[in-house]
C-alpha cells in the first residue's frame, strides 16, 4: 500500500546531471511535476483510504463499500511512486534501482515484520493447533510478498473451502504492491537507460513512460474485466488486473498538468466530485457488487480526481484554496491518521481475527471497539520501528544497509514461522494418508457407528484420521469431482471398467464424498463405478452463483445438462445414486420444480435412482475444531438444527410422491438421537473433513451401512463379499496366529462365505490388462453354483462345465489380501484338497490350482510377475503327479527364469486324484527362503540368494491374497502334451476339505508341517 510520505535521503551523487536542472520549476525537461513539495492533502486521502477499509471490515451498517480504500490506496502509491521515479530520471539521467528498493524495504518491511512475528507467536496461543499451521504458511507468503496468490489458490479451489479467514488476508494487497514495485521501477530505468541521450530528457522520458503506461493500463483494465466475468477471485487479488490503478495515479505524475492553467471553479467541482465519489462508493457498493470490473473505475478516476485538483499549474505554488478538499484532506486530524494508516492498516485486521478465534464471532460494536483498540499497537510501531528506521542516518547511508534491513524484517518472521509450524505438525501428528485397508469396519446397522460385540467401547486413543489427515481426506477420485470452470466430466469409469454393470455416482461434491464405498460396492459385484460429480454444482436445475468464480454458475448449466444427455443416449447403469448439498435455496416450491426437471430424464433411462439423503453440514471448521481439543471431542459437537434441516426431496420421496426414487440416509447414525447436538466424532472417527463434507474415512466404515441401505431398497443385488476384512485372531498356545480358517461347512449346493471369499469373472481382471487370465486358458469364470458350490459335507466343489463348445468354470480368491509374514517370521498357507477324478484323453486341458498373487497387484491388476506368485498346487491333464512354482522379477527370463518360473518339476502322488492331501507353502523372512510341502513333506526350497534383494522383497515381503480354480486348457497343459477337445469331459471337481493361514515370529527353519 502506498506509504510514502516523502523520500528518504538519498546518497550524494557522485557525479554532477548530465544536464544541469532548469531553472523553472514548470519547465518542459525539467523535473517532472508534480514537484517534490510534499502533499499534505495526499495524507490526508490516505486517512479516508484506510477509515473505508476499517469501517469495512467492523461491519459497521452501511459502509460496506468500504472495501474500496484499497483501491484508492492503489492509485496513490501510482502517483507517488513514479513521480518520484521520474524527478529521478529527469534529474540524474537514471534511476538508482538500489536507493529505491533499499528506501522501500525499510520504511515498509520492518512494520510489516513485527506485525507477522506478532501474529506468528499469538497464533501458537490464540489458534487451535489446526489454524496454527495454516497461519504460518500464511505468515511465509506474507513475509515474501506472496499472499495475494496463497489466497487466490484458496479462493480458487472448492475442496480448500470450509475454512476460517487467515488473521493476514489483509497482506494480500500488500503483495501486490512489492509485486507492482519490483516490476514497474526496473522497467522504468530501461525506459530512462533508452531516453538518456534525449536532448530534452524530461519530455522524452515523461512521453515514453507514459505511452509504455498507457499501454499498460489499457491491457490490464481489460485483463481486469474478464477475470471479473470468469474469476473474481482472481480478479481481485490477481496483481495483473490491479496493474491499471497504479497506471491511472502514474499517468497523472507523467502527464504534464503543470503546464495548463485551470480555472478555480473546475479544480474544485473536480475534487469534490471525486470525493462525493468515493464516499458514494463506500455507501452503495456490497459484497453483490461483481468487482474490481467496471466497478473499481469509479472510486480509482474519483481518487485521480483529488489528487488532479490539487495538482499545481503553470506558475502556481499551490492551489488550495480555502473551498477545495485538499484544504479539508490536509487538515491535523486526517494527517495525523494518514501517517498512521499503513501501520493502522498492518494490525486491525490479526486483532479481529485473533480475538474471534479465542472469543468467538463478534457483532458490529464489539468489532469497532477492537479496530479503535488497533490504534495502539499500531502508533507503537510507528514510533518505534517505523519512524526511527526511515530517520536513521546510519541506515539510510548506503542503500545496502537498508536492503539488510528488509531483507532481516523477511527472515525474523519467515524463521518464526518454521519453528511454530514444526513445532504444530510435531504435535498433531503425521499428516501422511490414512490407510483405509486398517479401518475397523462399520457397523451393518444399529446405533454404533463401528461393528463390535453389544456393550463393548470403541476404546481409547487418537481419532482416525487426526486432524491434519482429515483436511486432505478427500475420496481417491482423482479429478472426476471436477472443478466449477470445467463443463464436462472424464469418463471417470473405476473397478470392472469392462463391465456393461455399472452404478452412476452423479451430483455435486456431496454425492462425491460417497466414491469409495460405491466403489468398494461396485467392485464386489464385478460392475463399474462411474463418477460424475461437479463441485458447487446441485442436481435440482437451480440457477445458482459460484463463490469460487464469483458470478452466475453457467458452468453448472452446461455440465448437468450434458450429463443428463449422456445419461440419456448412453448405456443403461445397474443403478443411480444421486446425492446434492440440500441447500442451494430455502424456496420449497422452486426446489420441488428444479428436481422434478433432473429426475425425468433419469428415470427415462429405466435404471433405478437412489437418492442418498444430505449428511449434516456442521458449518464450522470440524478439523480445527477437534485439533484444539483432541481429548474433548464432545467440544466440537455442532447444532442439529441447523445441520440437519428437513430434507424435502427425501420426505416427498417417502411420501410416495416421486416415482421411481428410492431414498436411503446415514443420518442416523452419524447425528443420533434426538437431542440438540451432531458430534464432530463418533467411535474415535472424525466425520468431517471441513465445514461440511464427510472425511473419507467416515465414509468407508459407513459402506456396509449404505450396502445393507442399498439392498434392503431392493435397488443392490446382494453381494459376494463384504465391505471390510475380518480381524486377525489371537495367537494359539504354539505361538501360530491363524488368519484364516475355512471348513467350507453349509447346504449342499450354496456358495463359499461371502467373508472370506470373492468371484473372479469372465476370462480376465478388470480392464483386461492379461486376456485369458493370462495364461491361455479357454474358460469363463462364472458365480454360478453350477461352476463353485459347498457339497453340504464340508467340502468346496469347483467344477468345470460346459455348454457346446463354451467352457465355464470357477475361479475364487480371498476377500483378504493382507496375508503377509511378520518381520523376521513365517507365512504359512495350507489347503486340503482332492484332484478331480479324471484321467486319460478325459482329463485334456484339466488344470486345477491352489496359489498366491501379490496384493500389489489388485492396485491396477499390474506387475505381474514382479509382484509375485507362489503356486502351492498345480497339475495338469490329469496326471498323477502337482507341482509347485514361484514366479518374479520380469516377464523374460530374469532371477525366476520366466515365463517357466522356479519350479519344482512333477512330485508323484498317485491317490492325489482319490483323496484329499495337504499343500503348503511357507514364507520364511527369518530364514529367507519359501519352501513347498506335500503332506508334510519339503520338496522344494527357494532362496533369497537366487536373486537380488529388490527382486526377493517385491515378490513376497508383501500381503498376498490366496486363489482357488479350475483352469480348462491354456499354455501348461499344451506344454504337457494335451488340450482341451471334444473327449475331455466335464463335471469333475476339485474338492477342497479347508484352507488354513496363519502366521508366526520365529527364527530358524520353519514350521515342518505345522497346522
Amino acid at each position: 500500500m502506498p506509504f510514502l510520505l516523502a523520500p528518504g535521503p538519498r546518497r550524494k551523487p557522485s557525479a554532477p546531471p548530465l544536464t544541469p536542472p532548469p531553472s523553472r520549476s514548470g519547465g518542459e525537461s525539467g523535473p517532472s511535476p508534480h514537484r517534490s513539495a510534499f502533499r499534505p492533502d495526499i495524507e490526508g486521502l490516505r486517512a479516508v483510504a484506510v477509515l473505508a477499509v476499517l469501517a469495512f471490515h467492523a461491519e459497521i451498517p452501511g459502509l460496506a463499500g468500504g472495501f474500496i480504500g484499497v483501491d484508492v490506496f492503489f492509485v496513490i502509491s501510482g502517483y507517488l511512486i513514479t513521480g518520484l521515479l521520474v524527478r529521478e530520471a529527469i534529474s540524474t539521467g537514471r534511476i538508482r534501482l538500489g536507493d529505491f528498493f533499499s528506501r522501500r524495504t525499510r520504511r515498509l518491511l520492518p512494520s510489516a515484520a513485527v506485525v507477522l512475528a506478532a501474529v506468528a507467536v499469538a497464533g501458537a496461543w490464540l489458534t487451535v493447533p489446526l489454524r496454527r499451521t495454516d497461519l504460518e504458511y500464511d505468515v511465509l507468503s506474507a513475509a515474501l510478498s506472496l499472499a495475494n496468490w496463497r489466497f487466490i489458490s484458496q479462493r480458487t479451489d472448492y475442496l480448500a473451502a470450509g475454512h476460517d479467514q487467515s488473521p493476514l488476508l489483509h497482506f494480500w494487497s500488500l503483495a501486490v504492491e512489492e509485486q507492482f514495485y519490483l516490476f514497474w521501477a526496473p522497467l522504468l530505468a530501461v525506459v530512462v537507460l533508452c531516453a538518456a541521450r534525449a536532448v530534452r530528457r524530461g519530455r522524452a522520458v515523461r512521453s515514453v513512460v507514459a505511452l509504455v503506461t498507457g499501454a499498460l493500463v489499457l491491457g490490464s483494465f481489460a485483463l481486469s474485466l474478464h477475470w471479473t466475468e470468469d474469476s473474481v477471485s482472481l480478479a481481485y487479488l490477481g496483481t495483473p488486473s490491479r496493474v491499471w490503478q497504479f497506471g491511472v495515479g502514474a499517468l497523472l505524475a507523467l502527464l504534464p498538468w503543470h503546464l495548463l492553467r485551470g480555472p478555480r471553479t473546475l479544480r474544485l467541482l473536480c475534487g469534490w466530485g471525486g470525493a462525493a465519489a468515493i464516499g458514494w462508493c463506500v455507501v452503495a457498493y456490497d459484497a453483490s457488487t461483481p468487482y474490481p470490473g467496471y466497478a473499481a473505475l469509479v472510486p480509482t478516476l474519483a481518487t485521480a480526481a483529488v489528487i488532479l485538483a490539487a495538482i499545481p499549474g503553470r506558475g502556481e505554488r499551490n492551489v488550495q484554496g480555502p473551498y477545495g478538499v485538499g484544504r479539508l484532506l490536509a487538515g491535523r486530524a486526517p494527517r495525523a491518521v494518514g501517517r498512521l494508516s499503513y501501520t493502522l492498516y498492518l494490525w486491525h485486521w490479526p486483532v479481529l481475527v485473533l480475538a474471534e478465534a479465542r472469543l468467538g464471532a463478534l457483532g458490529w460494536p464489539a468489532r469497532t471497539a477492537l479496530t479503535l483498540a488497533a490504534v495502539l499497537p499500531a502508533l507503537a510501531t510507528m514510533r518505534w520501528v517505523e519512524q526511527p528506521l526511515r530517520r536513521s542516518r546510519t541506515v539510510s547511508e548506503l542503500p545496502r544497509r537498508g536492503l539488510a534491513v528488509g531483507v532481516s524484517a523477511i527472515v525474523l518472521p519467515v524463521a518464526l514461522a518454521l519453528v511454530v509450524g514444526t513445532a504444530t505438525l510435531h504435535l498433531m501428528g503425521p499428516a501422511a494418508p490414512v490407510d483405509v485397508k486398517g479401518l475397523p469396519p462399520g457397523a451393518v446397522s444399529g446405533p454404533s457407528l463401528l461393528a463390535r460385540a453389544a456393550g463393548a467401547s470403541p476404546g481409547d486413543g487418537p481419532v482416525v484420521p487426526n486432524p491434519a489427515q482429515a483436511r486432505k481426506d478427500f475420496p481417491p477420485d482423482r479429478d472426476c469431482q471436477v472443478a466449477p470452470e470445467v463443463t464436462r466430466s472424464p469418463e471417470c469409469l473405476f473397478g470392472a471398467v469392462d463391465s456393461p454393470d455399472r452404478i452412476v455416482l452423479l451430483g455435486d461434491s456431496h454425492a462425491g464424498q460417497w466414491f469409495s464405498p460405491m466403489l468398494a460396492l461396485a467392485a464386489q459385484r464385478g460392475w463399474a463405478l462411474q463418477e460424475l460429480v461437479k463441485q458447487g454444482c446441485p442436481l435440482p436445475q437451480l440457477a445458482v452463483d459460484s463463490p469460487q468464480l464469483g458470478r452466475a454458475y453457467r458452468e453448472c448449466d452446461t455440465w448437468r445438462a450434458g450429463t443428463l444427455d449422456r445419461l440419456r443416449t448412453g448405456p443403461k447403469p445397474r443403478l443411480i445414486v444421486i446425492a446434492s448439498l440440500n441447500r442451494y435455496t430455502t424456496d420449497r416450491q422452486l426446489l420441488t420444480a428444479a428436481w422434478e426437471k433432473t429426475l425425468k430424464p433419469l428415470r427415462a433411462t429405466g435404471a433405478p435412482i437412489v437418492y442418498i439423503e444430505d449428511t449434516p453440514v456442521p458449518g464450522t471448521d470440524i478439523p480445527a475444531c477437534v485439533s484444539g481439543a483432541p481429548d474433548d471431542a464432545a467440544a466440537c459437537a455442532f447444532s442439529r438444527a441447523e445441520a440437519v434441516p428437513a430434507d424435502p426431496l427425501a420426505r416427498r420421496i417417502a411420501s410416495g410422491a416421486v416415482p421411481g426414487v428410492r431414498s436411503i440416509s446415514v443420518n442416523p447414525v452419524l447425528c443420533p438421537g434426538n437431542g440438540p447436538t451432531c458430534p464432530a466424532v463418533r467411535d474415535r472417527i472424525l466425520l468431517y473433513r471441513d465445514d461440511a463434507h464427510l472425511t473419507n474415512v467416515a465414509a468407508v466404515v459407513l459402506a456396509p451401512r449404505l450396502e445393507r441401505l442399498l439392498t434392503d431398497s431392493g435397488a443392490l443385488p446382494a453381494a459376494t463379499a463384504p465391505a471390510t476384512p475380518a480381524a486377525p485372531a489371537a495367537p494359539g498356545a504354539d505361538g501360530w496366529t491363524e488368519l484364516l480358517r475355512d471348513n467350507f461347512e453349509g447346504p449342499a449346493g450354496s456358495r463359499p462365505s461371502p467373508a472370506d471369499w470373492q468371484y473372479d469373472l469372465g476370462t480376465c481382471y478388470p480392464g483386461c490388462p492379461a486376456p485369458q487370465w493370462g495364461t491361455g486358458e479357454i474358460e469363463t469364470m462364472t458365480d454360478s453354483t453350477d461352476n463353485v458350490r459347498l457339497d453340504g459335507k464340508g467340502a468346496l466343489e469347483i467344477v468345470p462345465t460346459r455348454e457346446g463348445e463354451q467352457w465355464s468354470s470357477g475361479r475364487i480368491e480371498t476377500v483378504r489380501s493382507d496375508f503377509a509374514p511378520p518381520p523376521g517370521g513365517v507365512l504359512r498357507i495350507e489347503a486340503s484338497i482332492a484332484l478331480p477324478d479324471v484321467t486319460g484323453p478325459k482329463a485334456a486341458g484339466y488344470w486345477p490350482a491352489f496359489w498366491t498373487l501379490g496384493a500389489p497387484l489388485r492396485d491396477g491388476y499390474t506387475g505381474w510377475p514382479g509382484v509375485g506368485e507362489l503356486d502351492i498346487m498345480e497339475s495338469v491333464n490329469g496326471r498323477d503327479t502337482v507341482f509347485g512354482s514361484m514366479h518374479c522379477g520380469v516377464l523374460e527370463g530374469g532371477p525366476c527364469e520366466e515365463p517357466v518360473g522356479l519350479t519344482s518339476g512333477p512330485q508323484t502322488c498317485a491317490s492325489c486324484r482319490t483323496e484329499f492331501h495337504s499343500y503348503a507353502v511357507e514364507v520364511d523372512l527369518g530364514a529367507r527362503e519359501v519352501r513347498w510341502y506335500l503332506d508334510g513333506r519339503v520338496y522344494h526350497r527357494v532362496s533369497a540368494g537366487r536373486m537380488d534383494a529388490g527382486t526377493w522383497k517385491r515378490a513376497v515381503d508383501h500381503g498376498v491374497f490366496l486363489i482357488l480354480n479350475v483352469a480348462i486348457g491354456g499354455k501348461l497343459p499344451a506344454a504337457d502334451g494335451a488340450t482341451a477337445g471334444p473327449a475331455t469331459e466335464p463335471g469333475h471337481p476339485m474338492r477342497v476339505d479347508q484352507v488354513t493361514v496363519k502366521v508366526k515370529v520365529k527364527g530358524g527353519e520353519g514350521g515342518g508341517g505345522s497346522g
